[in-house]
């Protein structure tokens, strides 16, 4: 009687790979928002009208602000002393308006569907907001340029040097660049562009006028300046100011510096989390 042949079970087939499952390592994810950045910034070259708010948003606040408000602050005919003022504040009015529009930007990605797309593709969910948030920092950079140029034009005078007046841009850029991550979050929670303008607005009103970017704080009721004191803005245009104009600045700078940070701390996670959960 011959002994039965007992065959081996068959290993089991490897299972394929789910697209944007795994650890993605540093260098790949750099490669996804470069990418990504080369993706919206061709976006923008196809539709040149979503720059006319990097651009003409800098003109225009210059001269409604210096010619409306500087006689009245400032005194009549003393407009030069106003735009010394007003333009280190502008500069950090300009990283909170145009950070509002990467909300917007993400909410009408995922109506048109775009998210869906990059959900069937091997990469890091945060290197898309990333890739958005390195997009909008360089249109800040221009809009500030643009901010800088209308201040030389109308008499702004740098009293310090071109490296303080180069971290006070950079100083600005990563203040904007924290508040992305609130407005992101805000474009993943809200179900319209609408709502998400409309939450921006009540956030942007109180804290751009409540703040030293467009009066001295000396000038208002006690209360309004212990939330000035208070106000992240407040921070990032006396920060400003000192880098550009001279004064006190490390007092300044640590606060924007620490707000940068926390901010980022705290929403960036919450978004990339909601991004993951929407998708």
């Amino acid at each position: 009687m011959s002994a039965a042949t007992i065959n081996p079970p068959a290993p089991p087939a490897p299972s394929k790979a789910v697209p944007g499952e795994g650890r993605i390592g540093l260098r790949a994810n750099a490669r996804h928002v470069g990418a990504l950045a080369r993706r919206n910034m061709l976006q923008i070259k196809q539709d040149p009208e979503s720059m006319f708010d990097a651009v003409l948003m800098p003109i225009i606040f210059t001269l409604l602000f210096v010619f409306v408000f500087g006689g009245a602050i400032s005194g009549k005919g003393n407009q030069q002393e106003y735009v010394n003022y007003v333009i280190p504040g502008l500069m950090a009015m300009m990283g909170m308006n145009i950070a509002m529009a990467v909300g917007t930007g993400v909410n009408d990605d995922f109506k048109k569907g775009v998210m869906d797309r990059f959900r069937s593709m091997p990469i890091a969910r945060s290197s898309v907001l990333i890739a958005k948030i390195v997009v909008e920092v360089g249109r800040m950079l221009i809009a500030t340029a643009i901010l800088l140029g209308m201040g030389f034009l109308l008499g702004l005078e740098i009293g310090t040097s071109v490296p303080e007046l180069l971290a006070a841009i950079a100083l600005s850029m990563v203040f904007g660049a924290s508040l992305m991550w609130i407005f992101i979050l805000l474009g993943l929670t809200m179900k319209t562009a609408q709502a998400v303008q409309g939450v921006a607005m009540l956030v942007l009103m109180p804290l751009q006028f409540g703040s030293s970017i467009f009066a001295p704080p000396a000038t208002m009721p006690g209360w309004l300046q212990s939330f000035t004191d208070y106000n992240p803005l407040s921070n990032l245009a006396d920060a400003a100011r000192a880098l550009m104009i001279g004064g006190p600045v490390a007092h300044s700078v640590w606060m924007t510096l620490a707000w940068s940070f926390g901010i980022t701390v705290v929403t960036a996670p919450l978004a990339v989390a909601k991004f993951r959960r929407k998708t």
